[in-house]
């Protein structure tokens, strides 16, 4: 089940890596956008940073995404 809460939000962290390398932008460019350190953009794309929501939605948001919330 630990698992299976984690899943969403490693798809998004997933997405939000892909989508920066596609438009050519660094994590430290991604960081100063977003208003955080390099550290934490770093941390966030390997796994090793539990992020939320808020801070999810801020980093897609600078790069032009959004993020949608499905309930089933």
């Amino acid at each position: 089940m630990g698992d299976e809460k984690l899943e969403p939000r490693l798809e998004v962290i997933s997405q939000i890596k892909q989508v920066r390398k596609e438009k050519h932008i660094t994590q430290e460019m991604l960081a100063e956008r977003a208003g955080t350190k390099k550290s934490n953009i770093s941390r966030l794309e390997s796994g090793k940073y539990n992020p939320s929501l808020d801070f999810l939605v801020r980093v897609a948001s600078c790069l032009g995404k959004r993020i949608h919330i499905r309930m089933e």
